[in-house]
């Protein structure tokens, strides 16, 4: 098992769950001939086959804090499986390598889009997984990554950002977007501001039947998940309640 660090293993028992048998697993694949190292964890306690969630993780790439967050979901008794979008050896732990791996993807939409689906690939043929209830949600990059998967038409039942990138696109490109949009962004953040999140807005109102929400919460900077200075205690506790009910919603429905 993995030993997270306290702060993380402190984020992960927030989520009671007598009882579990939590089992994990480094699941190695590939993408256009590299080698990419994702994760997965579930609850051998829990029979399946279970709903999934995919999630992306934040431009250091997969680090720690995303598997603590799929150990939560585990808990919560869905599968979860951590996408790998840099490619195995691929992390980084200071902002510029950070960055300059992150804009590599960001410059291609179209790679980015393919990473996140040859996870979902993986994902769903997993037989622990009920590969008509997937859902992908993602950190920072990771939720920027999530939304333009989503884009693609990929059968998903929904789509969660945490304080990600909004890519607005011109001109629109919501047409093939399969199940519900949750975008969870702060009223504080620097890197998106209020004028990025209404003009990703007006981009999914051209589409009048699609099904998405907005939730901004108040004085939470970029990042506010995310251990550290960006961190918002409560931005971070009311975000994973509407995870919460979002993921019981969307696969309950059918």
């Amino acid at each position: 098992m993995t030993d997270f660090s306290p702060v993380l293993q402190q984020l992960i028992d927030t989520v009671a769950a007598p009882g579990a048998r939590p089992e994990e697993s480094v699941v190695t694949y590939e993408h256009d001939g590299r080698v990419m190292e994702g994760f997965s964890v579930h609850d051998a306690a829990v029979a399946g086959p279970k709903p999934a969630v995919l999630v992306v993780h934040d431009w250091t790439g997969l680090r720690e804090y995303p598997k603590a967050r799929a150990h939560m979901l585990a808990r919560l008794g869905y599968f979860a499986f951590c996408a790998d979008v840099y490619g195995q050896g691929r992390r980084f732990d200071n902002d510029d390598d950070s960055s300059a791996e992150a804009r590599k993807y960001y410059g291609d939409l179209p790679l980015l889009r393919a990473r996140v689906r040859a996870a979902y690939d993986v994902l769903a043929a997993r037989p622990e997984v009920d590969a008509a209830r997937i859902a992908v949600i993602g950190y920072c990059f990771g939720g920027s990554a999530a939304l333009e998967f989503a884009r693609t038409g990929a059968p998903l039942r929904g789509t969660v950002s945490f304080h990600g990138g909004l890519i607005a696109h011109e001109p629109a490109d919501v047409a093939a977007i399969d199940g519900a949009l949750l975008v969870l962004t702060g009223g504080a953040d620097e890197v998106v501001p209020d004028a990025a999140v209404a003009k990703f807005q007006d981009e999914l109102r051209t589409r009048e039947d699609l099904d998405w929400q907005v939730t901004t919460y108040a004085g939470a900077v970029h990042g506010f998940t995310l251990p550290g200075e960006a961190h918002h205690a409560v931005a971070d506790r009311r975000s994973w309640r509407a995870l919460e009910a979002f993921l019981a919603e969307v696969f309950d429905g059918g």
